[in-house]
């Protein structure tokens, strides 16, 4: 890579003006920090980084493929790209990502996206240099869809979008095959970092400032199986937990069938871990679990929810729950409502179910209607507005711990999020972006939390 590397440089240092690249990150928090490398690597190379695609001289976006709308979005802001290949032959079109890790996408942008010269998946970071410098010197589309089994590279530069929170990576890729699911086959098999390389990026983090860590993965409650010294998910908590500084520990996303007592213990016991579980559920009915081959039941799911609760009775939980699995029915749908009443969700990410080729449930005749979805959708908002909303009401009165990131829309009032991962405005006479308060709620919402500043 590093012949690669000044191979470019010397390229670009040849130009009057330093080259801008536009880089846009779609989906998970993953992909934001997959984005994040793909900058710090295109500045070492002596790239410049710009905000206004008409103005750069290369333009990546970095893809998901999770869902089909997210899919056709990028085919159309690719199309919309044409007219500058047109005014300006030199500009660089890249895509990436696990879209990218697709072959029938590969073949899609061929024979009808000329415009785009480069094409790169998960796999194929570390390769950025070689991919770019091709590019510069044959202009012609260079594509590397490979999946590579060695280790994961370590100490590729980021550059961070955010001053405040950050994600670090503590595996890729997924062994789980819920029968919907794209991502095992894009983002490839479990391999989870070593702990020292975790733990020296969090430090180093937290010694610049950084006041929230998420810890990123597929599934990260199944981390260290694959190491040549297995540790838990939940030892790498009580590790991270352990180093000093003024910070707080998020994660996402773990699986219900790998989430234990102990994993919850780590949670309650380690201080600077947020009291948040966000769990998907899916569905709550166990024939559609078992063919979306998500290898837990609803039983086993309340059983987690209830540990949890006997810790911390109003312990914060949120889900994400797909409607209309091919061939659900409304009593399927309704056991789902049950338990979103029966756990208390402060937040549902719902989704109507999206066919993705390449998986089994593609395969299936799916005879429930896009009628019934929409209609169950409907009704799942209502549910959950009508217990977030009653649900709410435990904090009022409250003191809660907030890490404030923006401004509010009105002058003098911040947002920021609490422990549980509440939205909490507040305001105050001096910028507090960035800190993290005290904050007495006296107002609840259906969707956040208002309060005034302690300390």
């Amino acid at each position: 890579m590093t012949d690669y590397k000044n191979k470019v440089q010397k390229i670009l240092s040849a130009r009057i003006s330093p080259p801008l690249c536009y880089l846009h990150s779609f989906g998970c928090q993953q992909n934001v920090s997959d984005g994040e490398k793909i900058l710090g690597l295109l500045t070492e190379l002596g790239y410049g980084i710009t905000n206004d695609a008409t103005s750069a001289d290369m333009i990546i976006y970095n893809t998901c493929a999770v869902r089909e709308n997210a899919e056709l979005k990028i085919y159309g802001l690719i199309g919309n790209l044409k007219h500058l290949k047109e005014n300006n032959p030199e500009l660089i079109i890249g895509i990436c990502g696990c879209m990218a890790q697709q072959e029938h996408v590969v073949e899609k942008i061929k024979k009808t996206y000329k415009q785009v010269d480069l094409v790169f998946g998960t796999f194929a970071l570390n390769e950025l240099p070689k991919l770019v410098y091709n590019v510069l010197t044959e202009r012609k589309l260079m594509v590397d869809i490979t999946e590579y089994n060695n280790e994961i590279p370590e100490g590729i530069p980021a550059v961070r979008n955010d001053k405040i929170k950050t994600g670090v990576p503590i595996m890729y890729g997924c062994n789980n095959f819920c029968s919907y699911c794209i991502v095992p086959y894009v983002r490839g098999r479990e391999r989870s970092r070593k702990p020292g390389a975790i733990l020296k990026e969090v430090k180093e983090l937290v010694d610049a400032g950084y006041k929230e860590i998420m810890l990123l993965g597929q599934n990260v409650n199944s981390y260290g199986k694959t190491l040549e010294n297995p540790i838990t998910f939940s030892e790498l908590l009580r590790m991270i937990n352990n180093i000093e500084g003024d910070f707080k520990i998020r994660f996402m996303s773990p699986h219900p069938k790998d989430a234990t007592k102990e994993f919850i213990d780590a949670i309650v016991e380690c201080d600077k871990v947020c009291k948040h579980l966000h769990l998907p559920l899916q569905s709550g009915s166990n024939r559609i679990l078992d063919e979306m081959n998500r290898r837990y039941t609803v039983e086993k799911y309340m059983e987690i929810i209830d540990y949890a609760r006997s810790r911390i009775p109003d312990f914060s939980f949120s889900t994400d729950i797909i409607i209309g699995f091919p061939n659900e029915t409304y009593e399927d749908f309704k056991c789902t409502l049950d338990v979103m009443r029966k756990v208390k969700y402060d937040n549902v990410f719902s989704f109507i179910y999206s066919k993705r080729t390449g998986t089994k449930a593609a395969l299936i005749d799916d005879k429930t209607s896009a009628e019934d979805k929409g209609k169950w959708m409907r009704e799942l908002l209502e549910v959950q507005r009508e217990v977030s909303s009653e649900f709410f009401k435990r904090f009022e009165g409250r003191v809660l711990d907030v890490l404030f990131d923006s401004e509010g829309k009105n002058d003098n009032w911040y947002t920021g999020k609490s422990d549980e991962f509440i939205i909490v405005e507040a305001k105050s006479d001096e910028i507090i972006i960035g800190q993290r308060k005290k904050v007495k709620i006296t107002k609840v919402f259906n969707w956040a939390l208002q309060g005034e500043i302690i300390n």
